[in-house]
């Protein structure tokens, strides 16, 4: 007889209820598909993972080593709260360099993670029961960060095209808004879909969020991953420093960052004073030491995030080509982002479908429906690890898909 593990004799179950009743809000909050897909792959240790939004390649050590020698210097109490002062002006340079404009300093507030800056956002422009709209299939932490502030999330779907891509209903995106819409949540290029708003329609929206009195979130997260351009058109190019628009970015991404948990807002200059509070009643600052090696990323990384690129840009086409005459696939040439996003015919319940993935073929990838409208029927893939792993992935993952 085998016995129990010794676990489960010393430390009685949990219950499922908590002792007193939470905010609906938060009650109601589910658990992500992506979440659920990555936790059976725990339980196979071969599995190829590609189902969350980062690769396989570590922070630069050009980066660690500017973080590490502020450690050692000592740099490991408070700071300014809306980040230091080097990188909100290294960050203003960026910005200068790639957009085209010259914010003040005064418009950027570094934050702990591009989460954290949404969760910032909602904070000082959500209302109880106001709507946001978000262009979906969307991340879900945006729509679950609109709930929590106490917010309704109100999903416009980007139109599926025959070859794949995707595109946007300026029309469909007006009539959705309502007498309690407080703002526009818009991801270019967006994840899942590597979908990118080019800059004339960025000019309507625009148009739109000053004619309605709306605010405007861009999240840039992905900015630097394009395909047929240097980076991706922004919203901050065309906008007066007072226009109500907010820019999401993230140091994650471009420059293999996840773990470390820094973005940062490029707000109206009136804004400054508002996050500064917010943060300082939330995380009270990002840590001095990781900022200085945020400050080595935008000063020394331009040759770093040029490679990077051009390596997703590899794995994209790896997919793309391995899945494109897959019968039952519906993929175009990713444009943007670091996604695959794709419909598989006959595929009505894309969890299971992920889950079957882990255990049969041994590839983890993300389930459409996490993504909210317009969602099921897709699979996401991320195609930012080295080719060599993502070609033994569509190796095992073909044959699923014939």
């Amino acid at each position: 007889m085998v016995s129990a593990p010794l676990k489960s004799k010393l430390i009685p179950s949990l219950p499922e209820e908590p002792p007193l009743p939470l905010r609906p809000e938060v009650e109601a909050l589910g658990v992500s598909g992506i979440q659920q897909v990555w936790e059976m792959g725990f339980q196979k240790p071969d599995v190829i993972g590609l189902w969350v939004g980062e690769g396989d390649v570590p922070t630069p050590s050009f980066i660690s080593d500017a973080a590490i020698a502020s450690l050692r210097a000592g740099n490991t109490y408070y700071t300014h709260k809306r980040g230091i002062p080097p990188l909100r002006e290294a960050l203003a340079q960026y910005h200068a360099r790639l957009l085209g404009i010259a914010p003040d300093p005064e418009r950027i507030s570094v934050t702990s993670s591009g989460m954290a800056a949404l969760t910032l956002i909602f904070q000082a422009v959500v209302a109880q029961g106001d709507e946001v709209i978000l262009v979906s299939p969307i991340w879900p932490n945006a729509a679950a960060a609109v709930q929590i502030a106490g917010g309704r999330p109100v999903e416009v779907s980007l139109d599926s095209q025959a070859d794949g891509s995707f595109e946007l209903d300026i029309d469909k995106l007006t009539a959705a808004i309502g007498p309690r819409t407080r703002a526009l949540f818009i991801a270019s290029p967006g994840n899942p879909t590597g979908w990118m708003m080019e800059q004339e329609q960025q000019r309507e929206i625009l148009a739109l969020a000053r004619e309605r009195g709306l605010w405007l979130i861009a999240d840039e997260v992905y900015h630097r991953f394009t395909y047929d351009r240097p980076w991706a058109p922004s919203f901050a190019s065309i906008a007066e420093p007072e226009d109500a628009l907010i820019c999401v970015h993230s140091f994650s991404k471009a420059w293999a960052m996840t773990g470390w948990r820094l973005g940062w807002l490029l707000h109206p200059p009136s804004m400054g004073e508002t996050f500064g509070k917010l943060i300082e009643y939330s995380s009270s600052g990002a840590q001095h030491f990781l900022q200085d090696g945020a400050v080595a990323a935008i000063r020394d990384g331009e040759a770093f995030v040029t490679e990077l690129v051009e390596r997703c840009r590899e794995g994209g086409d790896i997919v793309f080509d391995a899945l494109s005459d897959c019968p039952r696939v519906r993929i175009a040439r990713p444009k943007a982002a670091f996604y695959a996003f794709f419909g598989v015919e006959g595929m009505t319940d894309s969890l299971t479908f992920a889950k079957q993935l882990v255990l049969e073929a041994g590839v983890g990838l993300a389930p459409g429906a996490a993504f909210g409208a317009g969602g099921e029927g897709f699979l996401r893939l991320c195609f930012a690890s080295s080719p060599q792993r993502i070609a033994q992935a569509m190796e095992r993952l073909r044959p699923a898909l014939l």
